[in-house]
């Protein structure tokens, strides 16, 4: 609500009926999926047979646990693996971006920085699809020219990396951006005036300063790795990400397990974006 324009009692009391409402609506389902992480029972609905880890840690069948679930440690495994290199190419070219769009002046910058926000706009099975359908035509007129197999042009892990990485990297060139443009050149031209090269000037002041911004676009760049479904649904091959491993288990029954690993990602990802705010504030 606009804080200069009168309010009346019932629309003050409306308004907080609306928040809480809006809280609830995004807690509950999220809520409901933890409380039945820990139900003694195979399917995780109501009734509630009891408290049991068994989910978590269970090693007979039917309890078999997330943490002895082979599929399952292999999926977080292969995600880990994906989220790592699509933060490491996502935070260097959009560090580059962010120097390219905020330092220089150059024909065709409007459109090029159209270009780059234009993955946010496409359908992430649009997307996964357009990656899909371009690398098979390169990689078939490469085989047909050549006569040897382009396997990283498949379904499979490096079109996954690849995929994730044409629209995460976006995000990290709007963040790193963001701290960029807070930037007082001045300090560049100080420190070229105290005898340091180009290169050293921004290593020793510029990058500093924009390592917050970094350390956040990584953290977002990994999330939002582990989280990605539609376009990795697309490209993915004979090793899937944990999300379309668990799309498959629930194409096959919902168990517990699913309730038990969508908490422990809560948890991590609660985690690291706590982590993100103490070292923010620790480097206020």
């Amino acid at each position: 609500m606009i804080p200069t324009v009168p309010r009346s009692r019932f629309s003050i009391w409306c308004y907080r009926a609306y928040v809480i409402t809006f809280f609830v609506y995004l807690a509950l389902p999220l809520t409901v999926v933890c409380i039945f992480a820990f139900n003694n029972s195979v399917f995780p609905s109501l009734p509630w047979e009891g408290f049991t880890l068994a989910w978590f840690f269970g090693t007979d069948a039917p309890f078999i646990g997330v943490f002895n679930e082979r599929s399952i440690m292999r999926a977080i495994g292969t995600s880990a693996f994906v989220a790592v290199w699509v933060a490491g190419l996502a935070v260097a070219v959009g560090t580059c971006n962010a120097f390219l769009f905020v330092r220089h002046e150059f024909r065709g910058k409007a459109l090029l920085y159209m270009l780059m926000l234009l993955p946010l706009i496409i359908p992430g099975v649009i997307l996964g699809i357009s990656i899909l359908v371009f690398s098979s035509a390169v990689a078939n007129t490469l085989e047909d020219a050549t006569g040897l197999w382009f396997d990283g042009l498949r379904p499979g892990l490096i079109l996954v990396i690849l995929g994730q990485f044409s629209f995460i990297a976006t995000f990290a060139t709007l963040v790193i951006s963001a701290r960029l443009q807070k930037f007082d050149p001045s300090l560049e031209e100080a420190a070229l005036n105290l005898g340091a090269s180009q290169w050293g000037a921004i290593r020793q002041i510029t990058l500093p300063f924009l390592f917050p911004a970094i350390i956040a676009s990584a953290i977002v760049s990994v999330l939002m790795s582990f989280e990605n479904f539609n376009t990795t649904l697309m490209l993915v091959g004979s090793e899937s990400p944990l999300t379309i491993t668990m799309f498959d288990k629930l194409k096959q029954g919902s168990t517990p397990v699913l309730n038990a690993v969508s908490l422990l990602l809560i948890i991590v990802s609660a985690a690291i974006g706590l982590i993100s705010l103490l070292f923010q504030n620790a480097k206020r």
